[in-house]
């Protein structure tokens, strides 16, 4: 699986991605509430697909990322396999915390819409999205930010600042 977490995100000068460290600890936290290895291993190859390069992030798409034949496995860990959502995310929360906390971080939420031509992907329907500014077939989703002074979060065009700004121009 090392080598995923490779081909998942920046490589470093000793060619292993740059954060596998930090993954491998984060995971190390959760791995417990995983029902068994099968499991396990799922939830891991998951999150390295949802942290990779990867353009599309659908179940194809990271099953084969994870060298996985078929999206099934993927699959069964979203819907029936047994594992612990609500104590997966607590315990990011307190990684973030401990790692990244400053007094003067911020939580940036962003709705986004996507316009769809079918239905096929979860969660289309007709619904209202600003990014058409009507009434459309889309997709919604959420998005959560940590932005804290020193760190600089960019998405589509829009980046935070690294410091402060100060003055009229503020």
């Amino acid at each position: 699986m090392l080598s995923v977490v490779v081909e998942a995100g920046p490589v470093a000068a000793d060619g292993h991605a740059a954060w596998s460290e930090s993954f491998n600890e984060l995971f190390a936290r959760v791995a417990g509430e995983f029902g068994n290895a099968a499991v396990r291993r799922h939830g891991r190859a998951y999150l390295l697909g949802l942290l990779s390069q990867t353009e599309r992030k659908n179940s194809w798409m990271l099953a084969e990322f994870a060298g996985d034949v078929s999206p099934d496995g993927l699959q069964r860990l979203l819907n029936f396999s047994p594992w612990d959502e609500d104590a997966c995310r607590d315990a990011l929360s307190r990684y973030v915390v401990r790692h990244l906390g400053d007094r003067a971080a911020v939580l940036a939420v962003d709705e986004t819409g996507f316009l769809k031509k079918g239905r096929m992907s979860a969660g289309v329907a007709r619904q209202y999205t600003g990014t058409a500014g009507r009434v459309e077939n889309s997709q919604v989703g959420v998005f959560l930010a940590y932005a804290a002074p020193g760190w600089r979060t960019a998405r589509s065009g829009c980046s935070w600042p690294t410091r402060p700004r100060t003055g009229a121009g503020r």
